[in-house]
């Protein structure tokens, strides 16, 4: 299968960058893989990978509708594309890094030629097992460094996340964390659930959601999603389903629905909408990718709090 073959070509170039370069200098400096199917992998490395240090590679499934440069984020000036301002994962990777600098963190950033994951996989009949590949192209590149995964998407991405789950018969010790930013559409409990469940089990896995009520808004004289197919009914279903098996608490909170464990390595945070309007990005914009990969660790509201003003503003590049 051409898929197998995995590698079309690989653009090595300097990923020890100064961290003063400008937006196109530094996301011009990192590796891109392309791979079959019209998918390209775009690697954001710390300058040095230290091997006595702990690695964290982190893949993030684009949202629907973006590259991975918009992703990645810049200052806007005049003529840029709003998308450029929405996400910031760029800099909330170098406030992460700054923040914990005794692990090497590394981003993967996941893209298809379709800008949308459920139209990807709709195109190849959903052979989820192409979404394995892609996990495990990935996770080759840095084997030597032993990584702690991290699988996280936003919006359409979670579409790339429930795909790779449906093509395991159990999801894989060695993906420490799941988080899901916004992007938990395509939860179905007969699909999803026990697999979780399995999974959350071995000792030290963590799963962060972060969503909010989309059922209440109305767009262009319509609702934004149907009454079951938004991130608020499916992130409180997920949280329904695994509530009793991992005794998860839930606080109904003047601004937020939370639900979590004691050390809060499952944690679902659902923003309250009581003026209905649409938060999908601002989400990821206010710490939201922060609290995904800091949420249950030591380094957790160490000078970011989530669903507050932007913390990484210094790190945005022009």
């Amino acid at each position: 299968m051409r898929w197998l073959l995995i590698i079309i070509c690989l653009l090595v170039c300097n990923s020890n960058v100064n961290a003063q370069l400008s937006f196109a200098e530094r996301f011009n400096s990192l590796q891109q893989l392309s791979v079959d199917s019209g998918v390209t992998l775009t690697f954001d490395e710390p300058s040095t990978i230290d091997v006595s240090k702990p690695t964290i590679l982190i893949l993030f499934a684009l949202p629907n509708g973006n590259t991975s440069a918009q992703s990645f984020g810049k200052k806007l000036v005049g003529g840029d594309d709003w998308h450029f301002d929405i996400q910031h994962i760029g800099a909330q990777t170098a406030f992460i890094r700054n923040t914990d600098q005794k692990s090497n963190y590394i981003v993967a950033y996941i893209e298809n030629n379709l800008k949308s994951w459920p139209a990807w996989r709709k195109k190849f009949g959903y052979q989820d097992e192409r979404l394995t590949t892609i996990v495990e192209i990935t996770r080759a590149k840095y084997l030597k460094y032993n990584p702690q995964l991290i699988l996280s998407c936003h919006s359409g991405g979670g579409s790339f996340v429930f795909g790779y789950i449906n093509a395991q018969t159990e999801i894989p010790k060695y993906i420490q964390r799941i988080g899901f930013l916004d992007a938990t559409y395509g939860y179905e409990t007969e699909k999803h659930a026990e697999k979780l469940k399995r999974w959350l089990k071995a000792k030290n896995k963590s799963l962060q959601v972060i969503a909010y009520n989309d059922s209440v808004v109305v767009y262009n004289g319509k609702p934004l999603v149907s009454p079951t197919g938004g991130t608020w009914y499916r992130s409180k279903l997920m949280a329904n389903d695994l509530q009793n098996d991992f005794k998860l608490k839930k606080a109904d909170l003047p601004h937020r629905l939370n639900w979590n464990d004691k050390k809060q390595l499952i944690e679902f945070t659902l923003i309250k909408n009581p003026a209905a309007k649409i938060y999908h990005t601002v989400l990821v914009e206010k710490n939201g990718f922060i609290q995904l990969v800091f949420n249950g660790t030591a380094f957790h509201q160490i000078n970011y709090n989530f669903w507050e003003d932007r913390v990484y503003s210094n790190f945005i590049l022009k």
